[in-house]
C-alpha cells in the first residue's frame, strides 16, 4: 500500500477514522514505541507469534513482559497469543540454520511470523497488519516490507509500511525500556543466534545480564 515511511505518515495525517490493525510483536521493548505511535491512529490488537524463540521459558517470559507493558501503559489493547510452535520455525529454516544472523535464515523467520500474522488478520477481519520487528537497527526493514507486500497480495489484508526506527523510534524504545524496566535479552531470539552469541562473546552462564542496549527480535 505504501512505498516509504514518509508516504505512510502523510496518509496517517489524513485519516478520519480508526482502522483495525493487527500488530505482530516480537517483544515488549520493540513494541513500546510502536504501540504508542500506532495507537494514535488505529484500534490496535497485539499478536504474539514467535515460534523462533528459544527456549520455551524465553517465549513465556517475553509474553508476560508484553502483557505487563500494556498494563503499565494503561491502554485498552488486547493481546492475542499464538502458541509456541517451534517445529514451524525449524521447518522454515531447514537447510539454512548454519548461515548466521542477517542471512536468509532471518528472512525465513520474518516470513514465517508475518505470514501467521497476515492469516490471522484475514481470519479476524482486520483492516491492516504490520510488525514491530523493523524498529530494531539489527533487522532488515527492506526484507520486512517486501514480505509484507507479498502477503498483502496473497491475503487481501493491507500491510502497513514498517520502519518504526524512523524519527528516533529505536532510541525512544530504549528510553521506554529503561523507564518501565523491561526485560531485553542479549541474543537475537532463536537457538542458533543464542549459540552464535555465546561463541562470539565468550559468554558463560554467570555473565548473561540483560541491559536496555541488548539485542531483541
Amino acid at each position: 500500500m505504501f512505498s516509504s515511511y514518509a508516504e505512510m505518515k502523510k496518509w496517517l495525517s489524513q485519516l478520519n477514522q480508526r482502522p483495525r490493525l493487527l500488530l505482530h510483536s516480537c517483544c515488549a521493548p520493540c513494541s513500546s514505541h510502536t504501540i504508542l505511535f500506532l495507537h494514535r491512529y488505529f484500534d490496535v490488537t497485539v499478536y504474539y507469534s514467535n515460534d523462533n524463540l528459544f527456549p520455551l521459558s524465553e517465549f513465556q517470559k517475553r509474553l508476560e513482559e508484553q502483557k505487563r507493558l500494556i498494563r503499565l501503559l494503561n491502554l485498552d489493547i488486547p493481546v492475542l497469543e499464538d502458541g509456541w510452535n517451534s517445529e514451524d520455525y525449524e521447518q522454515a529454516v531447514l537447510g539454512v540454520e548454519h548461515l548466521g544472523e542477517k542471512s536468509i535464515r532471518c528472512y525465513r523467520c520474518y516470513e514465517l511470523r508475518l505470514r501467521k500474522t497476515a492469516l490471522k488478520a484475514k481470519e479476524s477481519k482486520f483492516d491492516f497488519f504490520t510488525t514491530t520487528l523493523s524498529i530494531s537497527p539489527h533487522k532488515n526493514s527492506v526484507w520486512i516490507n517486501e514480505i509484507g507486500k507479498e502477503l498483502e497480495k496473497e491475503t487481501g489484508v493491507s500491510f502497513l509500511y514498517s520502519d518504526f526506527k524512523k524519527e528516533d523510534g529505536f532510541h525512544h524504545s530504549v528510553e521506554l525500556s529503561k523507564q518501565y524496566r523491561l526485560y531485553r535479552q542479549n541474543y537475537c531470539g532463536c537457538q542458533y543466534s543464542y549459540a552464535e552469541s555465546r561463541q562470539k562473546n565468550g559468554t558463560n552462564e554467570k555473565n548473561e545480564n540483560i541491559t536496555t542496549e541488548s539485542r531483541s527480535e
